[in-house]
């Protein structure tokens, strides 16, 4: 038998220990070092260590610390992440950020809060610091990562993730409904709506698990029935034992699969503080859920008591991981942003190109409720430069291979496409808008649009542009909602004061006729002239436009008025500008 090489010291971990005696030297009162470190199997170097705390401010609720405490730090052989920190005992189980009971969360994002070249000095520094926290009672359990589940997530790769965005009130157990959407995703619902569907147990807990849920199905049973061990009982009250009724459903709904089919089930966990519960999805592999078949089919009466003793006790339970997307519990991350404003709005785009096209995707993942796609046009290889789209989409539409990305990048939005200038059905779908962008550039989609300017109760009508020789300015036009001129009018009234303005003269080119020779003919022949530019360029004013956009829709009152901007690389400035309508 060949043996395992014994782990050596690493360069880092030589460093570290050195700079923790030296600390322990210079800081005799404050730091200890307890006994010798010593390397574990996987390479880790484990120290133990002793901090005096007796000027840290302790307030009702926080961790209960004492004058000395001990820790364990682990510390790894590479400096690429902080030393893990651990207590040996029980005092801090259930606390905000105290993982599994006895790990602390002291770094939320190493990548950003670690760095190796402070050493173990910043390390105990930010130690002191959560403690001091942790004690003042300064932690919201509300955004605990993971709290309810012993402060760690549950997932394992390889595994179809689980998508939740639907809510429920569970009582006990109920059934649930996996959509397989891909490989590697799954939706959950509670209620059916597709007979493909797989049904699955849904199961309410009583309490949190601290201490997590396990790996195996012998430590998720323990974990359903003392989720604290019973020597920890003392900190939480004790609660009936769940695990029958586990198992119930649980060979009930692997009793309507086919056998060598694995058995999925979802665990509702409460969290400490209340408010919707955190989701758990797991798996039984297939032999264990073809035992619980047989159990079922096998019994002599008609209750299913299902017993521990008929799995081995090292039967695995996967994990799959969750994308948990209740709005509830989930806060997005342009919640604050200019672009929310399009959240749960209906938006025209009149023309899908160079800037209609992504502009279409910023407003879509702004969260639009229903885009209505418009443009006559279709996808050609030249295009694929500049515009949003792919190599499939040639041949297709503009506005229906948008509709189709769209789709993609988010199966909860309406998508209306017409092939034409306008939508087909103006008269019904107008009313319903609450911004119509006008890109096509069109003089006479300008004029429509301010032909449609009286209607009672219009939507807000913006037009966007960039410039032929550069296509690194960008224009915005508002016409706000209740305003009597279009925003083909406000364009012509701002032009006129930009023309006369010698500081904007870079800007002059959106109101004057376009050279020649600042004009494209992409392929020899019979190419419509067009402008000069990037997807990035594109890309770049469309997403500032959306953004400027969106701060006169979120605007208690809009003004009517023309933004002006120029990309940082531009010959152009200014950089932006605002004029107003008179």
């Amino acid at each position: 038998m060949t043996r395992r090489p014994k782990p050596q010291l690493s360069v880092w971990q030589h460093a570290a220990i050195r700079e923790l005696r030296a600390l322990a030297t210079a800081l005799p009162n404050d730091l200890r070092l307890r006994g010798r470190s010593s390397l574990s199997d996987r390479g880790y170097l484990r120290a133990p260590i002793r901090l005096t705390l007796t000027d840290v401010e302790r307030r009702p609720g926080g961790l209960p610390l004492g004058d000395y405490e001990d820790f364990v730090l682990w510390i790894s052989p590479l400096q690429f992440s902080p030393p893990l920190i651990e207590v040996e005992h029980n005092r801090f189980v259930g606390f905000p950020h105290v993982l599994h009971g006895r790990s602390l969360c002291v770094y939320l994002d190493p990548a950003r809060e670690w760095n190796p070249r402070d050493g173990m000095g910043s390390a105990l520094d930010r130690l002191y610091n959560w403690l001091a926290d942790a004690a003042a009672n300064r932690f919201d359990p509300n955004t605990s990562l993971f709290h309810a589940v012993g402060g760690v997530p549950y997932g394992s790769d390889g595994l179809p993730t689980v998508v939740v965005r639907d809510h429920t009130a569970v009582m006990g157990a109920q059934p649930g409904y996996l959509t397989h959407r891909t490989n590697h995703r799954l939706d959950l619902h509670f209620t059916r709506t597709d007979t493909e569907q797989i049904q699955v147990p849904v199961i309410k807990l009583l309490m949190p698990l601290p201490l997590g849920i396990g790996h195996t199905f012998t430590e998720v049973l323990t974990r359903l029935d003392d989720p604290l061990d019973d020597r920890w009982q003392n900190i939480f009250p004790k609660h009936p034992p769940q695990s029958p009724a586990f198992l119930t459903a649980l060979a009930a709904s692997a009793s309507r699969r086919a056998d060598g089919s694995t058995q999925m089930f979802i665990l509702t966990v409460p969290h400490p503080t209340g408010g919707p519960p955190h989701l758990l999805a797991g798996r039984l592999p297939a032999d264990a859920a073809d035992q619980l078949r047989r159990h079922v089919h096998n019994r002599l009466s008609p209750p299913i008591d299902v017993s521990p003793a008929l799995f081995d006790p090292r039967t695995p339970v996967e994990w799959c991981p969750v994308s948990d997307e209740r709005d509830s519990v989930t806060t997005r991350r342009d919640a604050t942003r200019p672009v929310n404003a399009f959240r749960g709005k209906t938006v025209h785009l009149w023309g899908c190109g160079g800037l209609g096209s992504w502009i279409a995707e910023f407003v879509a993942r702004a969260g639009a409720q229903r885009l209505v796609l418009c443009d006559p046009g279709s996808v050609t290889g030249g295009l694929l430069v500049r515009q949003n789209f792919a190599e499939l989409d040639i041949g297709n539409s503009k506005a229906t291979a948008l509709r189709n990305r769209i789709l993609a990048l988010r199966d909860d939005i309406e998508v209306d496409a017409h092939i034409g200038a306008t939508p087909d059905d103006l008269a019904t779908s107008l009313p319903s808008a609450d911004v119509i962008i006008d890109a096509t550039i069109s003089h006479a989609i300008g004029q429509f649009l301010d032909g449609l300017t009286p209607l009672e109760n219009r939507p807000c009508y913006a037009q966007v542009a960039t410039d032929v020789k550069t296509g690194t300015l960008g224009i915005l036009t508002i016409s706000p909602s209740g305003e009597p001129a279009g925003a083909n009018e406000i364009d012509r009234r701002v032009g006129q004061k930009v023309l006369q303005d010698g500081s904007l003269e870079p800007f002059h080119t959106f109101w004057t006729d376009i050279p020649g020779d600042d004009e494209l003919v992409p392929t020899r022949g019979c190419s419509i002239p067009t402008f000069h530019g990037s997807a990035a360029d594109m890309a770049a004013i469309a997403a500032t436009l959306t953004s400027l956009l969106g701060t006169h829709l979120a605007a208690t009152e809009s003004v009517p008025g023309t933004h002006l901007i120029a990309l940082p690389h531009s010959p152009a400035s200014p950089s932006y500008t605002f004029i107003q309508s008179d």
